[in-house]
C-alpha cells in the first residue's frame, strides 16, 4: 500500500510543476494584455485606435481560451472589449458592452478580488456608462454599488477613484466627484503602469476641471 501512494506522489508531482508554470504563462499573457491595452487606450493615435483595439479584442479572446477558469485574462478581455465598444459607439456597440458584462461577471464567480477589485470597478465603470432601459442596461445605483465594492479593496487606487469621480460628475455632485477626481490625481503609482497613470491622471484633472466650473 506504501509503495502505491509512492508511487501516486510521484505522479502528482510533475502534474504539480506543470500547473504552476501554467498558471505563471497565464500571469504573463494576462500582463501582456494589459501593457498593450495601456499603449493602445493611451498612446496609439485616435484615427487607428478602434482597429488595434479590435485587434488586440481577438488577442485577449485567445489567451481566454488558453486560460480557462483565470480571472485576470477575463477581465483584460472584457476591458478591451468595453474600449472597442466606447470607440465604436453608437447601437452597435450594444452587443459588445453585454459581451464584456458577461466576462466580468464569469470573471466575479472565479475570484472577486482578482487585479485588486477590477472587476467591481470595470462593472461599475460599464453601469455607470451604458444607457438604461429599453435601450441597455446602465444603471446608476448598481454602478455605485459595484464601485463601492471596488473602492473598499482598493481605495488609493486610480481607475477606483476616477470612475467614482466620473459617475459623480453624471449625477452633477460636482463636491463628490472633486474629491475622487483629486484622489485619483495624487493615487501611487503602479508598478509597470507609468502609460495608464498619466492617461488617467491626464483624464482625471481634465474633468476635475469641469467639476470644478460647477461649484
Amino acid at each position: 500500500m506504501k509503495t502505491a501512494l509512492f508511487a501516486l506522489a510521484l505522479m502528482a508531482a510533475p502534474l504539480t510543476v506543470a500547473s504552476v508554470a501554467h498558471a505563471d504563462a497565464c500571469d504573463d499573457r494576462a500582463r501582456g494584455l494589459q501593457q498593450s491595452w495601456d499603449h493602445v487606450n493611451f498612446e496609439v493615435p485616435q484615427g487607428v485606435r478602434m482597429a488595434e483595439m479590435a485587434r488586440l479584442n481577438t488577442q485577449a479572446d485567445a489567451v481566454v481560451a488558453q486560460c480557462p477558469n483565470r480571472a485576470e485574462p477575463l477581465v483584460w478581455d472584457a476591458i478591451i472589449t468595453a474600449s472597442e465598444a466606447g470607440l465604436k459607439g453608437g447601437i452597435g456597440a450594444l452587443g459588445l458592452v453585454r459581451e464584456a458584462r458577461t466576462e466580468l461577471e464569469q470573471a466575479e464567480r472565479i475570484n472577486p478580488r482578482a487585479l485588486n477589485g477590477s472587476v467591481y470597478v470595470s462593472l461599475g465603470s460599464l453601469y455607470a456608462q451604458v444607457p438604461g432601459t429599453p435601450i441597455g442596461f446602465g444603471n446608476r445605483q448598481r454602478a455605485r454599488d459595484y464601485l463601492q465594492r471596488g473602492l473598499a479593496m482598493a481605495p488609493n487606487d486610480v481607475d477606483a477613484n476616477f470612475f467614482m469621480g466620473d459617475l459623480l460628475v453624471r449625477e452633477h455632485d460636482w463636491n463628490g466627484a472633486a474629491r475622487y477626481l483629486q484622489k485619483a490625481i495624487d493615487a501611487p503609482a503602479r508598478p509597470g503602469r507609468a502609460v495608464a497613470d498619466r492617461g488617467r491622471k491626464a483624464e482625471a484633472r481634465a474633468l476635475l476641471v469641469r467639476a470644478q466650473q460647477h461649484h
